[in-house]
């Protein structure tokens, strides 16, 4: 059984809507597949569970932006000047695609110093 996709391209092209919608019905009963478009489940709170990676973003250095620094110095290996405009530069993602247990630990830090931190 040789089929051209042309001719059968052709032969569409001259088709009514209402013969090309019995074609499609007469495909899904013969295959047992339906046409519809596949729907995206809405969001159900399993997403942030099921949720891998995290971006820690600094909102806020708060008061103490000198301790803020020194934690942001030992968090991403930066040097003094590096990590003061990565503080000066807040909302910034300090470190991306941590684990969840790397993120929280790194929130930790910077809110025991006074920082605002937020988990994307």
């Amino acid at each position: 059984m040789a089929l051209d996709t042309d001719k059968i391209i052709e032969e569409l092209k001259g088709a009514s809507i209402l013969e090309l919608n019995d074609l499609v019905k007469a495909i899904e009963d013969e295959f047992d597949v339906t046409a519809a478009a596949p729907v995206a489940a809405a969001g159900t709170g399993d997403a942030a569970a099921a949720k891998s990676e995290f971006d820690v973003e600094l909102t806020d250095a708060g008061q103490e932006k000198v301790k803020v620094i020194k934690e942001i110095r030992d968090i991403t290996g930066k040097g003094l000047l590096d990590a003061k405009k990565l503080v000066d530069g807040a909302p910034v993602i300090v470190k991306e695609g941590a684990s969840e247990d790397d993120a929280n630990k790194i929130k930790e830090q910077l809110e025991g110093v006074g920082a605002t931190v937020t988990l994307k």
